[in-house]
């Protein structure tokens, strides 16, 4: 046995839990918020708009939600998927669908928990697993292992996939070694963080919109010509997802756990990555931002993972072999699951045309992922080490920008195998640490449907849902309430200090 196949069996058996735990979690979450994916949909909508200005240092609910698809889109949607279908058959895409709905609702808790507990920190917002760990428990020791775990997952390990799969595609369309394609990628990707926080998300908010937009828009020319093969490619999907298929009937398990992990790679519901945007949000009530997190999950799972999955199912170009090494299928000789199949779907429709697609689509996305990854590191070292000291940021850009070109030039099933064992060992921190945490952000969640029930605004008032330790809130809850005092003397505080008026416009959301 080969250094790379044994990476891959530790990976796959240190993923078990986090499926089991993922599944178990998503369906409790989605009970108790009331389905909240479909209940509170429009809301979504109307949230990423935001509540108007923003102060420095804090990011518009649509400037997170870009950072957020930015880490969450990448080559897990393309790669990932293909991934996904060529060992679990096509019927992994159902339940990567499943896996996504579900996971909306634990997006929307771990997220809201993020905002909760936030910290500005030198006048900037930040937020994420460690913060919460420790404020909650009180135990900074408790923050620190996430953190550390965290830091070397997206400086060491994840960035390596997405660089790896530029080379990869990169190769695959243009002929171009890995090596020349590592040292462009070094280079973008060192003027970009470089620039500092400012740059990054002006960077990510201009490409993500043009990315998600272009690939969709090309995802859904190759299925629109496929039109007539639609309704089979469907029905194979929903068949091979419960066994009832004549020829990937046997591996249903497979499909199920090659689904629910792909779609965990994709959109990391539960991993905590994107709680570091939504901590970084500046909005009135924590569940505003939890929402468009969860609004997240529809874009990167339910659409651009599924049109993924529809391009490859819909014109045949790809293969199934199961783990044991049996090939249920061959469209595609000699080719491994990857980028080459969904480069194969586009050259279907315009030959030629879907090597450079694909390639370019993979290079978007992957850099911004690695650039949103860069910005999850770099809130995690601010816990590690505090702020201040640039000599551990300056450490931080180097070993990031030294993995994404070395990655360019190794294995790529090494490097696959190793970030699934950082997700899946983050993954399991995580989810445990929402088993003991969801109460605040469902008590959290309650108190934003009451508000919207009254017509009002939503303002978070932790002192007055009996949640400590939610010092941002707290702070900012009291400068309101000393404001609203001193512009308006008919204005009273209560005894737990939250401010109200004699004469409340039921309209007005403001405290």
């Amino acid at each position: 046995m080969d250094f790379t196949t044994r990476l891959q069996e530790i990976a796959n058996a240190m993923w078990m839990p986090v499926i089991g735990l993922a599944i178990v979690m998503g369906l409790y979450f989605t009970i108790r918020t009331k389905v909240l994916q479909i209940r509170l949909f429009p809301q979504m909508l109307r949230e990423l708009k935001g509540d108007g200005s923003t102060a420095p240092g804090g990011l518009t609910p649509f400037q997170a939600l870009a950072l957020t698809i930015g880490n969450r889109v990448g080559v897990g949607n393309i790669a990932g998927v293909a991934t996904a279908v060529g060992w679990g058959g096509p019927g992994a895409l159902f339940w990567m669908g499943v896996m996504a709905f579900c996971g909306g609702a634990t997006a929307f808790i771990e997220s809201t928990l993020a905002q909760i507990f936030k910290e500005r920190i030198d006048s900037e917002l930040k937020g994420g697993v460690p913060y919460y760990l420790y404020k909650v428990f009180q135990k900074r020791w408790l923050g620190m292992i996430a953190a550390v775990i965290a830091l070397i997952l997206y400086t060491l390990l994840a960035p390596g996939i997405q660089s790896n799969s530029i080379a990869v595609s990169v190769e695959y369309a243009f002929g171009i070694p890995g090596w020349v394609t590592g040292l462009v990628v070094t280079a973008v990707l060192g003027i970009i963080i470089w620039g500092g926080r400012e740059r990054i998300v002006r960077v990510v908010n201009i490409i993500v919109p043009i990315m998600a937009v272009g690939y969709i828009g090309g995802a859904i020319i190759v299925l629109l010509v496929n039109v007539t093969e639609l309704p089979a490619a469907i029905g194979l999907i929903i068949s091979s997802a419960f066994g009832a298929d004549q020829v990937f009937g046997g591996i249903v398990g497979a499909a199920i756990s090659w689904g629910v992990r792909r779609a965990l790679f994709s959109n990391v519901a539960g991993v905590g990555e994107g709680t570091y945007a939504a901590g970084a949000a500046e909005v009135s009530h924590p569940a505003k931002q939890g929402l468009v997190q969860t609004f997240s999950i529809y874009i990167d799972t339910l659409t651009v993972c599924m049109l993924t999955g529809l391009m490859m199912v819909v014109t045949g170009q790809y293969n199934v072999i199961t783990e044991d090494g049996r090939e249920l299928l061959v469209n595609l000789p000699g080719i491994e699951p990857g980028t080459n199949f969904t480069q194969a779907a586009v050259d279907t429709v315009a030959t030629g045309f879907g090597s450079p697609f694909i390639a370019i689509s993979v290079a978007m996305f992957a850099i911004t992922t690695i650039v949103a990854f860069y910005f999850i590191a770099d809130t995690n070292l601010s816990f590690i080490v505090g702020e201040g000291d640039r000599v551990y940021i300056r450490i931080l850009e180097c070993a990031l920008l030294a993995v994404c070109f070395i990655s360019c030039v190794v294995d790529a099933g090494a490097v696959w195998a190793v970030g699934d064992m950082g997700y899946a060992t983050l993954g399991v921190i995580n989810f445990l640490a929402l088993i003991a945490l969801s109460g605040i952000a469902l008590k959290t969640l309650k108190d934003f449907d009451a508000q919207r029930k009254q017509g009002l605004n939503p303002v978070f008032d932790p002192v007055k849902l009996g949640i400590k330790h939610a010092n941002f809130w707290e702070e900012a809850h009291a400068e309101a309430a000393v404001t609203s005092r001193a512009s308006d003397p008919s204005r009273t505080s209560d005894s737990s200090g939250t401010t109200t008026l004699s004469d409340t416009d039921p309209k007005d959301g403001t405290p």
